[in-house]
């Protein structure tokens, strides 16, 4: 017997003697119908037909089933905060930005993106062409540097006033349960000490040290504070770069420099900060405010001077290493290495003078630099600093480097 075809949605009494008659979709009017709507009962036979047949059935059939997933999920405090920064944002850039339909307000393309929440590491050579230029707009104008927390500089928090080392200047032996303490909740806190214990400057040099190592230990710290602010703290992101910087901007370290007096080694140090290299970073204000680290470090003694001298005895090991597994030109590697290995010695070697020198003197070199800063202000709308023979035969740090 053959089957009934019906387009009534009156239902049929079907039995083994009476089939089921099959009804059309009410929709298409073409294809047989295989489903139901939920809502309306309404027959049909695909997705597209469902769609199609009510509007109003498929989005409040859509809303419901949101609905009820949100009410599933139970969002925490940090995930309320996340979603209203969102939202906050969101609506001050609809607000200031003109609505261009015709304009792709996507930075990164949709692989990268996918990349990047697959946790793949993606570079400058990864981004398209007009992914490469948003990206130097974003970083000439400084959004990205938005993005980065502000670190907190070691010797500035109250932990770097406690620094205790032994006697003849090596770190003190702490209990493991503090060690793991340090590592694992402040891994960037105040940097370690050296292991071993550092010699008398008898066994190194035979004759009396010069007095301008006084100098020379505010040109270096001025070259660490420095890098540590650019790099914002994380010198082993990139112990290469960090270490090139330090010679870059540090006469004494980078080349072979012999400042005589502090105004002479601060005048050398702004300079490079306000070189076309380095301008973009904060000119004369940014310089200014490292003045104020010297001082700062020179006012916590020598324990901290140590430690900071130590870090970057590491750094420039680290760039050391990093430099055996690098591809360069024998040439240009060969000098690069013999630079960095100068530096290390004359880091180790202020490490080692520091030690033997007494606090008092220290305080005494930090009250010249705070001096010094004051003068160097008046010079803040020169393009050049004064360096003349004047002023370096007339500068007061030169006596007082003699009494130290």
């Amino acid at each position: 017997m053959a089957e009934t075809i019906r387009t009534s949605e009156k239902p049929s009494n079907s039995s083994s003697l009476n089939p089921p008659s099959r009804i059309i979709c009410h929709v298409c009017q073409k294809q047989f119908s295989q489903y139901t709507c939920p809502r309306c009962n309404s027959r049909y036979c695909s997705l597209p037909c469902y769609k199609s047949h009510s509007i109003r059935c498929t989005e409040s059939f859509m809303r419901e089933n949101v609905v009820e997933e949100l009410r599933h999920l139970q969002s925490d405090d940090q995930t309320k905060r996340k979603m209203l920064e969102i939202l906050k944002r969101f609506h001050s850039e609809d607000e200031t930005e003109p609505l261009d339909e015709d304009v792709d307000d996507s930075i990164l393309s949709d692989d990268t993106i996918r990349k990047i929440l697959s946790g793949g590491e993606v570079n400058i050579n990864d981004l398209s062409l007009e992914e490469k230029k948003r990206f130097q707009r974003a970083l000439a104008a400084g959004e990205l540097s938005k993005m980065i927390e502000p670190w907190d500089p070691w010797w500035l928090k109250p932990a770097a006033r406690t620094i205790c080392l032994s006697k003849d200047g090596a770190q003190l032996i702490q209990p493991m349960a503090n060690r793991e303490d340090l590592e694992s909740d402040q891994p960037s806190d105040i940097p370690c000490g050296p292991k071993t214990p550092l010699p008398s400057l008898r066994k190194l040099i035979s004759t009396e040290p010069s007095p301008l190592l006084a100098v020379h230990l505010v040109d270096i710290i001025y070259s660490y504070c420095f890098t540590l602010r650019v790099y914002n703290g994380d010198w082993q992101s990139d112990a290469v770069g960090s270490a090139m910087m330090v010679l870059s901007i540090s006469s004494v370290l980078g080349q072979a420099g012999q400042p005589k007096t502090v105004q002479e080694a601060l005048c050398y140090c702004l300079e490079q900060t306000c070189s076309p290299a380095y301008r973009h970073i904060g000119g004369l204000q940014f310089g200014l405010a490292l003045v104020d680290d010297i001082t700062n470090l020179l006012s916590l003694g020598s324990p901290a001077l140590i430690c900071m001298l130590c870090d970057l005895q590491r750094m420039i090991m680290a760039a050391e290493r990093e430099l055996k597994s690098e591809k360069q030109r024998k040439l240009r590697k060969s000098e690069t290495k013999s630079k960095l290995k100068l530096a290390e010695r004359k880091v180790y070697f202020i490490m080692c003078w520091v030690h033997e020198q007494p606090n008092k003197a220290l305080s005494s070199l930090a009250a010249i630099v705070s001096a010094e800063k004051s003068s160097l202000m008046e010079y803040g709308g020169n393009k050049s600093f004064p360096r003349t023979e004047k002023n370096v035969a007339g500068n007061k740090g030169k006596a007082l480097i003699e009494e130290m």
